[in-house]
Order: structure tokens, then sequence, then C-alpha cells
């Protein structure tokens, strides 16, 4: 028997080896990786830059806690605010630790329990993360969960207007569903949400830990919208495949988080802000990400043709794409696929998402669509 818990449906191959969006198994196989980690490797494997980072920082200081003061840490927050609305920013490890910390900080800011999310969403799988998850299959078997999280449909204007009243702490999304199906909100109910904050006081929590750090063409998605959120959660490529994560937040809620209010042991340590440093001086840059929204107009295109004759549905924004297969199961397409080398991921029973590294080129995209085209097509027609 495995000495690992069940908790993980493992594809049978190990990967040991990567450089860019290329991956070995240990086999010798190769592998184009258009899954990036689920969304983790946003600059590629090994990527020289962030290498450095890491093995200069690991030759000086490992851990320190936040007992002591972080100038890394600073700068990393500077970085990441510059040209915001943001002010503030708090790191931790993960993306669920993130939307717990923004989470306890909208009820303590509020005094206000009630926070709504939306069906579909993802949000993380610890409890508080979990309770503001909408899918009943994320919640299956674990009892009572954190109560006051209401679940509305996404994009649905008027059943969020009638469910607005005094006792709302937060309304909390993601600007695409990733786990839920790779769906983009629209501008109607990014413009409704941020009009129903700014009038009742609500605390707008933006969950960009799929979406942020260049992943849409934008540094964060929420700028490609009327969102103006109070706090934006991050991780994934904040680190570029360092475990990383973080909160920002506005001037209003910085006494919010008061001493001994909230806190962490490993948040913000040394090496993962060095690697994090390095992702952001580089992604944020304009040219970079004018790139991403380039080469995702580009991956989208290419789909569109390929499946032009079929009832498939491309949607997403720049490297975040799903292809949407109606009521066809893409489970056996992911396996077969993995046998041509091509590594996807799927988003729900019916949804494949391509989350490719933000350094892909377009021969590589080129590549993997020569595969999907081969493998899915044939599929479809059996």
């Amino acid at each position: 028997m495995n000495a690992l818990f069940n908790n993980y449906s493992r594809r049978p191959i190990s990967l040991v080896e990567g450089k860019g969006t290329i991956v070995k198994d240990s086999e010798g196989k190769s592998y184009l990786d258009f899954t990036s980690g689920i969304a983790v490797l946003c600059l590629g494997h090994s990527h020289p830059s962030l290498v450095k980072a890491l093995q200069e920082q690991s030759e000086k200081i490992w851990h320190t806690s936040n007992l002591f003061e972080s100038p890394g840490q600073v700068k990393l927050a500077e970085s990441l605010v510059k040209d915001l609305h943001l002010d503030h920013a708090f790191f931790c490890n993960s993306g669920a630790e993130a939307n717990e910390a923004a989470i306890k900080m909208a009820r303590k800011h509020t005094g206000k329990h009630h926070i709504i999310t939306f069906e579909n969403s993802f949000h993380g799988r610890t409890f508080g993360a979990m309770s503001a998850t909408g899918q009943e299959k994320i919640h299956k078997g674990f009892g009572p969960l954190v109560d006051q999280f209401t679940y509305l449909p996404f994009n649905d204007v008027k059943r969020l207007e009638n469910s607005i009243d005094d006792s709302i702490a937060a309304i909390m999304l993601e600007v695409v569903q990733g786990e839920g199906g790779v769906n983009p909100i629209t501008d109607e109910f990014a413009e409704a949400i941020q009009k129903i904050c700014s009038e009742n006081d609500i605390i707008l929590i933006v969950d960009e830990v799929q979406t942020g750090i260049g992943r849409t063409g934008t540094r964060f998605a929420f700028e490609q919208t009327a969102l103006k959120p109070d706090l934006v959660s991050m991780a994934k490529g904040l680190g570029g495949g360092f475990p990383f994560a973080g909160v920002l937040g506005t001037s209003k809620l910085y006494d919010t988080f008061s001493p001994g209010s909230h806190g962490t042991t490993y948040g913000g340590n040394p090496l993962g802000v060095a690697v994090s440093q390095a992702v952001i001086d580089t992604v944020f840059q304009d040219l970079f990400l004018e790139e991403v929204k380039e080469k995702g107009a580009y991956l989208v295109n290419k789909l569109n043709e390929v499946f032009s004759n079929e009832p498939v549905i491309v949607r997403g924004k720049g490297l975040l794409i799903g292809i949407d297969f109606g009521d066809v199961e893409v489970a056996p397409f992911v396996s077969k696929l993995e046998e041509a080398g091509l590594l996807v991921v799927s988003a729900g029973a019916h949804v494949l998402r391509l989350l490719p590294p933000l350094t892909v080129s377009y021969e590589e995209i080129d590549q993997a669509i020569n595969i999907l085209e081969s493998v899915v097509l044939s599929q479809l027609v059996k």
C-alpha cells in the first residue's frame, strides 16, 4: 500500500525535469506542459531569473519569522501595489490561506458575517475557503461549514440585487471562474457588483489566485473590468513555482489587521520573497503583458478554427482558456492528450483547461494545437 493518503487521482507518470514549457518524465518522454502546475509556473520551468534569485537568497538566510523587519517584503509589496488603488500587502503561503485572511479581514472590519459568493466558484479547501466555495462536491462529507455564506448564480444581476441587505459584509468572486469551468464575468455583472458595493459599504474581495500575476494579460484580471476591489487574494503565479501567496488591500483596512490579529509562521519568508520579486520584475512589464494578450488571442483563434464544425465553445482571458464540450466528458481527452505528449487539465467534467506558461512560444502553441486537433477531433467522431 502506498504510504501517501489517497486524496489525489494521480496520473501514472512522474515528471522529473522541466525547462520552459517542456517537461520530461522518469522514462525520458517529453511533454508540452499546458498545465503550468495549474497556473503556477507563469515563467515556465526552471526560469533562469527565478533559479538565480532562489540560489542567491538560499546562501544568505532562509527564514527569520515575522518577529523582525523585512525590507524584502516591503519592496515586494511596493512593487505589487504600484499604480493600483491598493495600498498594503500581507504575505502567506497558499491561495486558501490568502482567501482565509481576506474573509477574516472583511468580517472584522465590518463587524458583519454574511458573505455572498457564487455558484461554481472555487476559493480553497480550508474550512473558511471551502465554505466560500459554491460547489457541493467540495463540501461533501465534511459536516457543518462556516455559516453565513450565500451562493448566487454567477453573472445574474437581478438575483444579486435582490439579495442585498444590511447583513452583507462582503461580496467575493473570481473574475474568471477557473475550477468552475473557465467562466468570465460579464461587463454588466462587474458594473453591478461595483455599484452595489460602493453604495452599501460592502467589502469587495476579488480572488485572483488563478487569474492574477499576468495570467489574463494584465497584472490582475480585475483591471480589465469595472471592479475596484478592497481586497485581492493572490497565489499560484506569485511565486512562479515557489509556495507563496498574499492579500492586497486598500488603506481603509490598514487598522483592521492590527498586531496579533492574524499571522503566519512561513508567510513572507526570504526565499519566497526573493523568487516572487523576480517574478514581478519580469511579468509586470508592459511588453510582457501585451505579449500574453497576443498569445492568448492567437491560441483562441486557432482553437476556434480547429473546432469550427463542432458544438464547442472556447472562452477565457489571456492564457487561461477553456474549451467547453457541452455534454461530452473530457476525462478521456486528458488521458489521450497526455499519451500524445500534451499535458492539460479539466475544469469540471466537460471543459478542457489550457494554462501554458506565459512564456510559451508561438511554435509551442502550434504544436499543442496540432495535438489537440489530431487527438480530440478523432475522439469526437467516435
